[in-house]
Parts: C-alpha cells; sequence; structure tokens
C-alpha cells in the first residue's frame, strides 16, 4: 500500500529518466498537494528546475515528461497547467482500492521498517533530590513522542533516562542527612528545601563544605553507610519521578533509569581509551581534549574537560562512558539525545571526541535532538507569578483543572467521573500537544487559551474530532468491528481529500523517524481532522441517500479515527470517546 503522493513521484522520476538520462535519476520531483482541487489532487512543479538545467521552456519540458508517465493505473493522463506545473487527479477507483486496502490493515497501510535498527534515545534526565519543574518537560515528551514513532515503525528502541545521580551535590545532601541523624523521612517535595538548605550551609559553612567534599570521596569510594544514605535519595525521588511520567502517559519506567552513577567504574577506561588513541592532554593539571573549532574570545582553545585537576571525573567522561556504552554494550545503530539547544557545543564536542575514538561511526551514529525553551506570555522563562520555577506536577494540576472547566461548560450534563477522565486526557494532551505541535528547535509561548482551544491545531480539536466521529456509531447502535472495508467506495470530493489525507500517514510516520520532528505529525493530524470536518458537512452519513453509500462512509468514518487514534497515540495522546 504506497502512499500515492509517494508513487506518483517514483513515477515521474522514471519518467524523467527516460525523456533525458540517468543524469537526472536523482531529480525531486516536486510533488505536492494540490493548492486548488479544481486542478486534480496532486502538482508537480519539476518542470521549472529542469528548464534552468535543460536551457528549456518549463511548458515543453512538462509535455515532454507527461508524454513519458505512465500513470494509467492511477489516473487518466495529467495535464500540464501555467508555465509547466502537472497536475494529476487520482481516478475515484484507485481510491477506493486504496481506502479498503487501508481499512483492512490493522497498521493503517504503515508498513515496519525493511532493515530496523537498535536506537538508544536519551530523554527526560532529570535530577535526583530535586522536583521535577517544566523545564524537564519537553525532552520528556519530545523524547516519548520519538521513541513510540520508532517502535511502530519496527525499529528496538532503548530509552535511557540519564538522571543526575552523582555528584558534589550528594556530599553536602548526605552530609546534611548524617547530621539529622541519617533517619530523616522526606517527600521529594521537602528535598527540595532540603537541597537549598544543605546548599546553603556549604556555602556558608567552611567545615561542614569541607566534609561534604570528603563525603563525596567516601561515596566515590564505595563507603557503605555513605551509599545507603545515597540510595535512600534516589530511591525517594524515583519515586516522585514515577508519579509525574505515570500523570504524563509517558513510557519511561524505572527499568529505563539509568544514571551518572551508572559509568562511574567506566571512566578510567574511557579515559585510558582516549589517551591510547593519543586524544588528551594536560591542561592546568586537568585531562582535557582539544576539539578543533572551539576557540574562547581571545583565540585560545576551548578544552573539553575529562578529568578534573582534583581527580574527579566531569560531565564530559561520563557522556563519553555513556557513548561507548551504548554502542558497545547496547549494541546502538543510533542515538537520539533529546536535550536542550543550548548543550549543542558540548554534544559537537562530545560526538567528536567519540568519533575519534572509534566508538561513533557511519554505521554507529549520534546526534543531539535539540529544542528551544517554553516561555510565558511575556516572552520570558516560563515562571510562577512570583518568579519562580512551575513545578510539573503544579503544571498539570492547572492543565486537568482548566480543561475539566471547559468540558463542563461544553457538556454540563456529563457525569462528574466521566468528565474527570475526559479532562485529563484533554489538559494533558493539550500540554504534550502545544509543545509537539511546534517545531522543536523554535522556542514557544506557554498559553493556557491557545493549547485549550477547541479549534485550530489542537489537542482538543482533534480528540473532539475523535469523539464526534464516535458518537456516529453510537447513534447507528453500530459496533466499528462489524463493519466490512470492502463496502467503502469512493464518489464525492470530500471523501477523496479524506482518503488522500489518510494514506499520508506512513510518510509522516517515516518522516519523523528520519527527522526526529514529530510537529510534521501534528500538522498531519490537523490536515486530517480538517478534512473530516469537511466531510462531515458535505456528505451525510447516518442520512446518506442510499445503504451503500452509509455503510460506505461508516467505513471511512472509522478509518478516520482509526488515524487520529494512532497518531496521537504516537505523541502519547489519549483520546475520549465522548467530550
Amino acid at each position: 500500500m504506497t502512499d500515492p503522493q509517494i508513487l506518483l513521484a517514483v513515477r515521474l522520476r522514471q519518467a524523467i529518466v527516460s525523456c533525458f538520462g540517468d543524469a537526472f535519476a536523482e531529480t525531486d520531483p516536486l510533488v505536492r498537494p494540490a493548492q486548488n482541487t479544481r486542478f486534480g489532487d496532486c502538482q508537480a512543479n519539476v518542470a521549472m528546475s529542469l528548464a534552468k538545467q535543460l536551457g528549456r521552456k518549463p511548458r515543453d519540458v512538462a509535455d515532454q515528461v507527461v508524454q513519458a508517465l505512465d500513470i494509467r493505473d492511477l489516473c487518466e493522463r495529467p495535464t500540464v497547467a501555467g508555465p509547466g506545473f502537472i497536475n494529476v487527479r487520482f481516478d475515484d477507483a484507485y481510491l477506493s482500492d486504496l481506502a479498503r486496502e487501508i481499512a483492512a490493515d490493522p497498521r493503517l497501510g504503515v508498513a515496519a521498517v525493511m532493515s530496523p535498527k537498535t536506537v538508544v534515545i536519551d530523554y527526560s534526565s532529570p535530577n535526583v533530590a530535586k522536583e521535577m519543574h517544566v523545564g524537564h518537560l519537553r525532552s520528556t515528551i519530545i523524547g516519548d513522542a520519538l521513541a513510540r514513532t520508532l517502535e511502530f515503525l519496527g525499529h528496538r528502541v532503548i530509552r535511557q533516562n540519564h538522571i543526575g545521580d552523582w555528584g558534589t551535590q550528594f556530599g553536602m545532601l548526605i552530609e546534611r542527612l548524617l547530621e539529622a541523624g541519617g533517619e530523616e523521612e522526606s517527600s521529594v517535595a521537602d528535598l527540595n528545601a532540603f537541597y537549598r538548605e544543605a546548599k546553603g550551609k556549604f556555602d556558608a559553612d567552611p567545615a561542614f563544605a569541607e566534609r561534604a567534599r570528603g563525603r563525596v570521596v567516601k561515596l566515590q569510594g564505595g563507603d557503605a553507610e555513605t551509599g545507603r544514605l545515597w540510595k535512600r535519595l534516589v530511591t525517594q525521588s524515583q519515586t516522585h519521578f514515577r508519579e509525574a511520567y505515570d500523570r504524563l502517559g509517558v513510557t519511561l519506567r524505572d527499568t529505563d533509569i539509568c544514571g551518572e552513577s551508572v559509568y562511574n567504574p567506566k571512566l578510567e577506561p574511557v579515559l585510558q581509551a582516549l589517551g591510547d588513541r593519543d586524544l588528551t592532554r594536560l591542561s592546568d593539571g586537568a585531562t582535557c581534549v582539544f576539539v578543533p573549532g572551539f576557540e574562547g574570545r581571545e583565540g585560545e582553545p576551548v578544552p573539553l574537560i575529562v578529568r578534573k585537576s582534583d581527580g574527579g571525573f566531569g560531565y564530559a567522561a561520563t557522556d563519553l562512558a555513556a557513548i561507548r556504552y551504548r554502542v558497545q554494550e547496547l549494541g546502538a545503530d543510533r542515538i537520539a539525545y533529546v536535550v536542550d539547544a543550548r548543550q549543542k557545543d558540548h554534544f559537537e564536542q562530545i560526538f567528536w571526541t567519540a568519533t575519534q575514538a572509534g566508538w561513533l561511526d557511519e554505521d554507529h551514529t549520534a546526534e543531539h535532538v535539540r529544542f528551544g525553551t517554553m516561555q510565558g506570555e511575556d516572552n520570558r522563562p516560563f515562571r510562577t507569578r512570583e518568579g519562580d520555577t512551575v513545578k510539573l506536577i503544579d503544571l498539570l494540576n492547572e492543565a486537568e483543572q482548566r480543561a475539566a472547566a471547559v468540558i463542563e461548560s461544553k457538556n454540563p450534563d456529563m457525569p462528574p467521573e466521566q468528565r474527570a477522565d475526559v479532562a485529563r486526557m484533554v489538559g494533558i494532551g493539550s500540554v504534550k500537544y502545544g509543545d509537539l505541535s511546534t517545531d522543536r528547535v523554535k522556542d514557544y509561548v506557554f498559553s493556557w487559551d491557545r493549547m485549550l482551544a477547541m479549534d485550530g491545531n489542537t489537542a482538543p480539536y482533534l480528540q473532539y474530532a475523535y469523539a464526534r466521529n464516535r458518537s456516529i456509531f453510537r447513534k447507528a447502535g453500530v459496533d466499528p468491528a462489524d463493519l466490512v472495508p470492502g463496502s467503502l467506495s469512493i464518489e464525492h470530493d470530500a471523501e477523496r481529500a479524506l482518503v488522500l489525507a489518510v494514506a499520508g500517514l506512513g510518510r509522516v510516520a517515516v518522516s519523523v523517524g528520519d527527522r526526529l520532528e514529530p510537529h510534521h505529525l501534528c500538522a498531519w493530524l490537523y490536515d486530517l481532522a480538517t478534512a473530516y470536518s469537511r466531510f462531515f458537512e458535505q456528505c451525510p452519513v447516518l442520512r446518506a441517500e442510499t445503504q451503500e453509500s452509509r455503510d460506505s462512509r461508516l467505513v471511512l468514518c472509522d478509518l478516520v479515527a482509526r488515524c487520529l487514534e494512532r497518531g496521537l497515540g504516537l505523541l502519547g495522546i489519549n483520546v475520549p470517546q465522548q467530550m
């Protein structure tokens, strides 16, 4: 089941080679949905670019390509318009066959990849002993959407939650616990205050600071009592992470946690391996890698510090150990780091070093899936009115509360328990979709009003499209499982547009898997919901003129609902049966 847009592009490329030779075999036919459906379903603009290379008129080039184009199984002969636009309108019979095939396929026409890869995705990565806040939101939901999509495509996905559970801060936290008798029980919310208290004492009390530094040495050296207290801090934090992930509906589990502490015994071997490749040198007592192109303001080389002058290891050593572990032990073909854009230089240095060390190559790649910042409506970093960092749980609570108010205003007769379930789906879905629908590399403005709007490119609009679709079956007293895909037949232009939209799921899923940009899936979902809205207005379903049309349109409605549910599911967003 090939997407007609892709199939048309393949046939056009064959025609171009037939006309102008193998030198043009890689030419992009530039197939796009038609801007005006009066001219057809798809438009190819390749004649303009070819004309420049061939020194000919675009219209003449287009005419020659059309003469060589064999798509009789898809449509009647294409037409050429304007300066050389090639317009194609697919046959109703072809679209009917395509729609029936997709409707009968549990995967909705999306084939699994022929050569699956092992993909490691590093995302979320909160810090132990601190409550998760909005700064962790983008990494968590972008990474989860990518993991879901890559798995759907057939890749083996390994999630890695690289939590901050090691380092100097644990010295002061453990030392403070010991001062409290080592038996102080705290919730994670208490640990936020506990962390500030320990940090304040670390800054103000030199003796305490010295003991804290010594405590780090004991921790790294395997001291049993220090390790026990460290484990308590980690376990408490994991309980909070689990609550946040469950509320968000992300697929990270405790077994996906692979924090900085895991790599502690691997750091010395990494340092040795870098030395064996002659990649390190001493600078002011620290062991460093100097990556070409990284210079300070005065033109001096900027080091990537692997081991500090005091003998401790920093983030660079841990990140290099992680790459080595993921390639050599997890078998990663591809590693994706979902980390904000401010870490761009760091990852460029890490990836260069790992490549020189032989851990990364053409068959084992790493990429920084960077993203911008979440801003308030004042275009400043998103914070509370008091200027504090917004806790993630507080944000999710507010999302559900606001969604509940919207749903109550739209459907006041909905039972309270059902309204709470729908509010959870809509509220959490709105937060996730508001983020994912934005090009991830850009900053975006967090706006409750826009995210919870029932129209436009929002989660509630898509969820309502699904719920309205399902209401048709309740009114008809029809179970979608009893539908017969073979009864589907395309007759109306709105039906044609809907089938063409449905057929794009495979294309967009592959694009998201390749480019790691989930906003393309959001755009497809919005286009599908918009096409369904036009169909709903123009094509009566339960009051169709004939029983055949009624049965056909019920199958088409169910197909759209399944596509909406699948697409939103790849983003980690649930769909309500009623709103």
